[in-house]
């Protein structure tokens, strides 16, 4: 999952990106609409954490920026207006959710992930392949019955790879989709996390690597 923070207040920034990255999601970070709609044209988010009252260009016009695109990214509106005035008109601008501040970060993460679910485009819930089954509401995930105990990375490893089963993909999607875009495209970070993966999937590995492609969960 890959969420933008777009928030001009860089300590509230810095700490929303930071406990949704403890969650297992990919965030980034815009401190203005400018650079906001930057990103967006450059990234496809899931989610866009939307601060309304924003330098540049306005976090209302950003939403029906964003509302307008036909694969668009749902939209988690948080602001200090919270009065139901505000939240009427915000939900009117196309937001699918509004939060104000302040406010409990764990409710803002169940809401991030209750939009996933809501997009049009969204998958089913449980993603099978290669004896791999992994329910992203629940957060668990099973080879052949079994229960898999794995790190936040290691589980968003494996959700983007049964996403996108049969197809490989190749090391920079699975850090584009997994990480950020802070990511250092030269690291070895997804072959070491795919290798620990496969020791936690067990042999014989569902994963298959094919050098100068990428990886994938074969379908058997």
């Amino acid at each position: 999952m890959r969420v933008l923070v777009v928030e001009d207040a860089r300590s509230l920034a810095a700490v929303l990106a930071e406990g949704l990255r403890d969650q297992g999601m990919a965030v980034d970070v815009a401190h203005d609409g400018l650079d906001a709609a930057a990103k967006l044209d450059l990234n496809r988010y899931d989610v866009v954490v939307l601060d309304r009252d924003l330098p540049g260009i306005h976090g209302d016009a950003l939403c029906q920026m964003i509302t307008a695109r036909d694969d668009r990214a749902m939209v988690l509106m948080l602001t200090a207006a919270g009065s139901p005035g505000d939240r009427v008109s915000g939900l009117g601008l196309g937001a699918d959710d509004y939060l104000g501040k302040p406010f409990h970060f764990p409710e803002l993460v169940l809401r991030v992930h209750a939009l996933v679910r809501r997009r049009p485009v969204a998958r089913a819930r449980t993603l099978r392949a290669g004896g791999v089954e992994l329910d992203a509401a629940r957060h668990t995930a099973t080879r052949d019955g079994r229960l898999l105990d794995l790190s936040v990375k290691e589980f968003a490893l494996l959700h983007a790879l049964l996403r996108a089963s049969p197809a490989f993909l190749s090391s920079s999607e699975l850090l584009e989709q997994v990480w950020d875009e802070h990511a250092d495209p030269f690291t070895n970070t997804v072959a070491v996390t795919v290798g620990r993966l496969r020791r936690k999937l067990g042999d014989p590995s569902p994963i298959t690597t094919r050098p100068g492609v990428g990886y994938r969960i074969s379908e058997g």
